[in-house]
């Protein structure tokens, strides 16, 4: 059915008029409106005025159970009140020194004592900047120039990252990157060791970087025992191994997902609950690569040991307030059950929201792990489970497939017009303050949106 005469898109212009007249101001401002590509949204985007815990309220007036979670950055919910307390506390202090301060280190700390193999940090500013600066270390450090990265995941927009996530799976660069520079980055098809042990056969890499639960934060699982293989075959090889543990970070468990795998990278990227919410990212692992980013002792070192620096700016770098944020967050994460409770809260919700695809015969699979679920929307009508996925049998094209944009776009409205925002993907994150109530109000949603779907022929 065309979009302008559908029912679900009828009713969500006559729900949010608020929203799209900040969005008609916005489209003056912004391409398409929006400042992330993940907040596009036709006909418009909520504009959303506050938000506490597991839900926010957009400018209409409308609550919603919450799973955009900050892309991923709100382990605890919006504005838990230790963390908002500790940014408050900070912002009387100042909200840039241009020096260092106590809370950095304080930071750090944490980071050391949660992270398995931290031990050297540097902060940055976004995941994308920790991800390209560990590229850079990676080089450095080898002295090799590729770098290898795997069919569909996900590492920031940087130029050796911005192709090969959802299209250029051959490895030809979007719009923008330089055909020399995407020459230099091998992608490799997710999960085959084979194809990957011959690529690192040729010693000219440099660096293998992976989301080490699965592309796009598990849309694409990848098996453990590949990972483990993977850090073998890398170690063999003399290949520094990238973990990027960007969202994965603080949320598989309190020390990611090296923690809970029990496998150790030579690097590790951070951002999102790292800094509590606010903005800010971090490069970690171990000494002797991150120390080319230190300054050469010249009242010490011989001239013939000294290394050429890497240079490493970044005005916000461990920004005080987001260090407070941060030290506030980690410090629950580290003491509490937190991750625990948002990974039950997840598994009660894929559980719970594949019942209804059921029982409403649409051959739908929601799946994932830890604290996050996919919503897998069967475009060529497969005979697919969320066991044929979890066990890794899918192909990433397949599963990195996007719904049909007419789909997507009613499925998010729906949701949106009974209370619930999902992500883009679509699914989400959930959060340790996801509650009982929000379960049955997501699932009820979920329901309720198929009916509608159904009613306009879209599944």
């Amino acid at each position: 059915m065309d979009l302008k005469r559908s029912k679900i898109v009828e009713a969500y212009r006559r729900r949010t008029p608020g929203s799209a007249e900040l969005h008609r101001q916005a489209l003056d401002l912004f391409p398409s409106g929006v400042t992330h590509d993940g907040r596009y949204l036709w006909p418009h985007p909520i504009y959303v005025e506050e938000a506490r815990g597991s839900r926010k309220w957009d400018v209409d007036g409308h609550e919603y159970v919450d799973y955009a979670g900050g892309h991923g950055a709100l382990l605890l919910g919006h504005n838990h009140p230790k963390v908002e307390q500790a940014i408050e506390h900070q912002l009387h202090r100042g909200t840039h020194f241009g020096a260092g301060h106590r809370l950095e280190i304080e930071w750090a700390r944490w980071v050391q004592r949660l992270v398995p193999t931290a031990e050297r940090i540097r902060f940055t500013n976004s995941g994308t900047e920790a991800t390209l600066l560990a590229i850079r270390l990676a080089r450095a450090f080898t002295g090799r120039e590729k770098v290898l990265r795997f069919a569909g995941h996900f590492h920031g927009w940087h130029d050796h990252a911005a192709f090969g996530v959802k299209s250029h799976y051959d490895g030809s660069p979007t719009p923008g990157v330089l055909r020399q520079l995407a020459e230099q980055v091998v992608l490799a098809p997710p999960g085959d060791i084979d194809a990957t042990a011959q690529q690192l056969a040729r010693n000219d890499v440099a660096a293998v970087i992976i989301e080490p639960t699965g592309a796009s934060w598990g849309q694409v699982p990848v098996a453990p025992q590949f990972v483990r293989a993977l850090r073998d075959l890398t170690a063999e090889h003399g290949v520094v191994l990238i973990f990027d543990e960007v969202i994965t970070g603080f949320r598989v468990s309190p020390g990611g997902a090296q923690a809970a795998l029990g496998i150790r990278p030579d690097l590790t990227t951070l951002a999102k609950i790292l800094a509590g919410g606010l903005p800010g990212g971090a490069i970690v692992g171990r000494r002797e690569i991150l120390d080319y980013l230190a300054f050469p002792d010249e009242f010490s070192d011989p001239p013939a040991s000294r290394r050429e620096k890497i240079a490493h700016h970044g005005t916000y770098n461990a920004n005080p307030v987001s260090a407070a944020a941060g030290v506030a967050t980690l410090e629950i994460v580290g003491t509490t059950d937190a991750c625990e409770r948002a990974n039950r809260y997840a598994a009660r919700l894929r559980e719970q929201m594949n019942r209804v695809l059921r029982e409403e015969n649409v051959r739908w699979v929601v799946y994932g792990s830890y604290s996050g679920f996919h919503i897998f929307t069967n475009p060529e009508g497969l005979s697919i489970t969320a066991d044929d996925i979890e066990a890794y049998r899918c192909d990433y094209r397949v599963l990195k497939a996007p719904p049909r944009p007419e789909l997507l776009i009613k499925l998010r409205l729906g949701m949106l017009l009974h209370g619930v925002e999902i992500f883009v993907w679509p699914g989400g994150p959930t959060s340790a303050v996801h509650t009982e109530d929000d379960l049955e109000r997501t699932v009820t949603a979920f329901r309720s949106t198929l009916r509608m779907l159904k009613a306009e022929g879209e599944c």
